[in-house]
């Protein structure tokens, strides 16, 4: 049985209030990271972010919203589409705020993809092997 999973999605980022352009989205799971998903995105073969998400913060998110620091995210409806609305809060910016992008990608895909991930670590029994965490923290000193 596989200990990962991985699914590329074509998803929206919203430039302005308005304009969406497609990136790409790899999600990755890893059973040796259990509570993570990892999403690279990318648009024209250039990688725009990398983000690790907490597995169950996703989940979540497809129901109702949720975060309050850096990533949040919530259902998002257009009439024809299920979507899930991620907001991404960055570095400060000059005059105060912060940098901002906000990606819409189809909820339904979103849930196979965490269908997947459970079928390989199934919610609530999520694993930290801790000896080895340990063992690595000391090894770097």
């Amino acid at each position: 049985m596989n200990s990962f999973v991985h699914r590329t999605l074509v998803m929206q980022l919203q430039a302005g209030t308005s304009d969406r352009f497609p990136v790409l989205a790899h999600l990755r799971y890893d059973a040796e990271d259990p509570f993570a998903v990892t999403v690279v995105f990318s648009h024209d073969g250039r990688v725009l972010a990398r983000w690790r998400l907490d597995r169950e913060m996703l989940a979540d998110g497809l129901c109702r919203p949720v975060g309050v620091g850096d990533v949040r995210m919530r259902p998002a409806s257009t009439g024809v589409w299920e979507e899930l609305r991620l907001d991404f809060f960055g570095d400060p910016r000059a005059d105060g705020g912060h940098h901002h992008a906000t990606v819409f990608a189809w909820a339904p895909a979103v849930a196979a993809f965490l269908r997947d991930s459970h079928a390989v670590v199934a919610p609530g029994r999520e694993r930290i092997r801790v000896d080895d965490f340990l063992a690595e923290v000391i090894a770097e000193g």
